[in-house]
């Protein structure tokens, strides 16, 4: 008798038998159980999670001759014949080979027919989305209206190409990737009952090489057998995988904590001398990360034979740089392809994990350890020694000592020509700073906000005092002091569409058009208040009058107006009295477009 492969000898024959997908079961279970049947299903999920074989065991469920169940009884003549692909009213479609529009309309033809064995006649259609648009079309119809007797079970790696009709008349069941702990789980059991030796760990590098897949897992199995000559052993599952000794990722991150660049070197060295993938090395050095991360907050998820190194590594670096060795790690597996050699890639990497590690202002250089310092606000103590008290004059200039450190680590240890020291006004060469050389204190100034409370007047200083003092005397006087406050948007339009009517000690009566009353908003009046309490140097307040029309004087918006409106005039004038210009339009019959002329700005 020839060899079965192990993904067909152990394809499930029910429901009872099937790995995962239990959401998917208990639906088909209970409609199978309480005939709630629907006329169309679609199985969509990656390859091999077993689409095909729900399809199978759906189909044996509905022609079984014991009856319509869940539970088939694997005996009768439809059960075997469905179980070796031989029912004749179970069709099975490869759409990929039949994509046509003839092709689809060639299987319809038969299905008005009663089924020849079954109680149903079952189209199981593989890879629908590989239809063409015309063959959908053209199974619209009958997906939705078929006969009694007819089931259709559609199955894809890929709904997004199935057309939205199509979609909306059958139900859909997304089947999920596997764990690789259920694939684990499930190869252990078949090893078992093949009586062949495998090592716990070979076994654990099978089912995370087959990336969800239960029928790749049953495939890459029977290539490990044959592999290791009908037993399985680590070693020899990983040099057939091509997978990475984890001895060498935990001495990458080792080199790591201790910021060993030449033992980084030496293991990529060892690594090349074996041949290894790159890119497969840095994807397990990623998810190495990942449980080291898991190691520092969440202790009890990291389980395994390698439960305790992972945790002793933990220890050794900090959450910190974990976080960007795993960020770097895959930045890096992308651009890797560019680069012109994996293993210089690679290493180019690992260089910069220790290059761009966070540094301790505290120590400007020194790599953050994994233990808490002494300042850290989640330890609640004080540090005594290299940070001084808040009271001391250090402190006071402490934003001042880190910015002269961090100028200096910048100069990398060039002389500064053009420097000189207070005291002898020498040049002052500046050496390089030593990674841990420089102390500043963890105390910042204090910032001071020196701006004045909401109707205060401000005190003249700088720019401001060298400016004449502000006069309010007369509508001319108010626009100049508007056009002076550097207000904008919402709060300018309001101060320039104000007409100032008089003045009484502090307070300042202004009259305000009805159309333009929206823009006295209470925010906008405080940014005018203060505004003018600033440039006038003393406190004021406005008192607003609200009118339908505002008599006697222009409001500044206004005067604006008028002098752009005769400045136009002006220039457009200027245009039509120039000689050259009138001569142009006698010769050319032309005239001036006075909407396009531009008077001159005066800036």
């Amino acid at each position: 008798m020839s060899y079965q492969v192990l993904a067909r000898k152990w394809r499930p024959r029910s429901f009872a038998t099937m790995v995962g997908q239990e959401h998917v079961l208990r639906a088909l279970i209970n409609a199978l159980d309480n005939e709630r049947l629907h006329h169309a299903y679609l199985f969509t999920g990656t390859r091999g999670v077993g689409k095909t074989t729900v399809a199978r065991i759906f189909a044996k469920s509905l022609n079984c001759e014991q009856g319509v169940s869940s539970t088939p009884c694997g005996q009768c003549s439809a059960c075997t014949e469905i179980d070796e692909g031989r029912f004749v009213d179970l069709i099975e479609v490869d759409a990929a080979s039949r994509t046509k529009v003839e092709d689809t309309r060639e299987l319809l033809e038969n299905v008005q027919y009663a089924p020849v064995r079954g109680r149903f006649k079952v189209y199981l259609i593989d890879e629908v989305h590989m239809l063409s648009i015309n063959s959908f079309n053209a199974l619209l119809k009958t997906l939705e209206e078929p006969p009694p007797h007819v089931k259709f079970l559609l199955a894809t790696t890929d709904p997004q190409k199935l057309p939205v009709t199509i979609l909306s008349r059958c139900l859909q069941f997304n089947l999920k990737r596997m764990s690789p702990e259920m694939i684990a789980g499930h190869l252990t059991k078949v090893l078992g009952e093949e009586q062949i030796e495998a090592e716990p760990r070979a076994i654990d590098l099978i089912s995370e090489a087959a990336d969800g897949s239960m029928r790749d897992a049953l495939s890459l199995l029977d290539q490990a057998i044959a592999y290791g000559a009908g037993r399985l052993v680590e070693a020899e599952v990983r040099a057939m995988l091509g997978s990475v000794d984890r001895s060498h990722i935990h001495a990458i991150l080792q080199a790591l904590a201790q910021e060993d660049a030449q033992a980084l070197l030496a293991v990529s060295e060892t690594l090349a001398m074996q041949g290894a993938d790159f890119s497969g090395v840095l994807a397990e050095l990623i998810s190495q990360l990942h449980k080291l991360a898991l190691a520092q907050l969440a202790p009890q998820t990291v389980q395994g034979g390698e439960a305790d190194k992972i945790k002793a590594l933990a220890e050794t670096i900090s959450p910190e740089d974990i976080q960007l060795f795993y960020q770097i790690g895959l930045n890096g597996r992308r651009d890797l392809p560019f680069a012109p050699e994996q293993r210089a890639g690679f290493e180019m990497i690992l260089l910069r994990m220790l290059a761009f590690r966070p540094v301790d202002l505290k120590g400007l250089g020194q790599p953050v350890s994994g233990a808490q310092s002494p300042q850290s606000p989640r330890s609640g103590a004080t540090q005594t020694g290299a940070a001084t008290s808040a009271t001391s004059p250090a402190a006071s200039s402490g934003l001042a000592s880190v910015k002269a450190a961090l100028k200096g680590k910048g100069d990398g240890g060039r002389p500064s020509a053009g420097k000189s020291d207070g005291a002898a006004g020498t040049p002052v060469t500046k050496p390089a700073a030593p990674r841990q050389a420089v102390a500043v204190s963890a105390e910042l100034p204090p910032f001071v906000d020196d701006a004045p409370p909401l109707g205060v007047a401000p005190a003249a200083t700088g720019a401001d005092s060298a400016r004449p003092a502000a006069r309010l005397e007369s509508a001319a006087d108010w626009r100049r002091l508007v056009e002076s406050l550097g207000l904008q948007g919402m709060a300018y339009q309001l101060a320039l569409n104000s007409v100032f009517t008089g003045r009484r000690g502090n307070t300042l009566e202004l009259s305000l058009a009805a159309r333009h009353s929206t823009l006295r908003i209470p925010t906008m009046e405080q940014r005018l208040q203060q505004a003018l309490q600033k440039r006038l140097g003393e406190a004021v307040v406005l008192s607003y009058t609200v009118a339908a029309e505002v008599e006697g004087q222009e409001t500044p918006a206004a005067l604006q107006q008028r002098e752009a409106r005769d400045r136009h005039a002006a220039a457009v004038a200027a245009i039509l009295a120039d000689a050259n210009v009138q001569r142009i339009c006698e010769t050319f019959d032309g005239r001036v477009i006075e909407e396009s002329v531009q008077p001159v700005s005066e800036t």
